[in-house]
């Protein structure tokens, strides 16, 4: 009880705070972004649990994780060695999660500029199948973005208490964007693509990362905003256009 009256009390450990709060949130981005798109291609019934879901799982990963902290440092330390490459569990991990991302976003683009035509008949039968693999997904995603997540915070404060309300805060913020960014994705068809290209800039973010090649972070999500604000002027230009031609008519 002292100890938490002592880091309440200190102005380093709500910086701290602070700082890890934006931290998560902005690493938060990417698992959302691969939430929303993979939960918009389920029936309209099931979108809404499935984010729930996924979301609720990426929580208790992270609260998980945070509870084995020393096993999660020994995730940093060398266990196997190719091509005069040191290689640790985290590394590999990263490495699997960015080509699963590759794998991942280039199907839907393939699908999305030649997509296969669907048999009525399987569509109803193939449902709970359909949000089966979606939640498998989510929750291998879930752990390559907590890993990465729980690290970050491991190197950022020794705190847990500090962890712990940075981890609940930013999954709080998923949970009230989630259906926000889902329905303005699968209201804007173009926005689509840009998702997806996201994913494979952080699916190659992730394997770099893997083989050591340190990616900074703020130059990927500076991308990504100036990408979305163009994205964004175009579809106010769109909807300038429309509204002009249906004055004019």
């Amino acid at each position: 009880m002292d100890y938490l009256v002592q880091l309440a009390a200190s102005p380093t450990a709500w910086v701290a705070l602070a700082t890890l709060i934006v931290m998560e949130i902005v690493l938060g981005i990417d698992n959302l972004i691969f939430i929303s798109i993979l939960t918009n291609k389920l029936p309209e019934q099931h979108r809404a649990k499935a984010r729930r879901i996924g979301i609720s799982m990426a929580l208790i990963l992270r609260l998980g994780l945070l509870s084995t902290i020393a096993f999660i440092v020994q995730l940093t330390e060398p266990v196997i060695e190719l091509f005069d490459h040191a290689f640790s569990w985290k590394d590999m991990i990263l490495i699997a999660g960015g080509l699963f991302l590759l794998w991942k976003a280039t199907t839907e683009i393939h699908h999305s500029m030649d997509p296969a035509p669907e048999d009525p008949k399987s569509q109803s039968s193939g449902v709970s199948l359909g949000f089966a693999a979606a939640i498998g997904q989510i929750l291998l995603l879930d752990l390559v973005f907590s890993i990465d997540s729980i690290i970050t915070a491991v190197g950022m404060t020794e705190h847990l208490p500090i962890m712990v309300i940075a981890v609940l805060v930013s999954v709080l913020v998923m949970l009230l964007a989630a259906e926000p960014l889902a329905r303005f994705i699968n209201d804007n068809p173009t926005v689509v693509m840009l998702a997806l290209g996201f994913l494979i800039m952080i699916g190659m973010t992730l394997i770099a990362e893997g083989f050591g090649a340190h990616v900074p972070k703020g130059y990927v999500y500076a991308a990504m905003a100036f990408s979305a604000t163009i994205e964004g002027l175009n579809i106010l230009s769109r909807r300038a256009k429309q509204k002009r031609i249906a004055a004019e008519a």
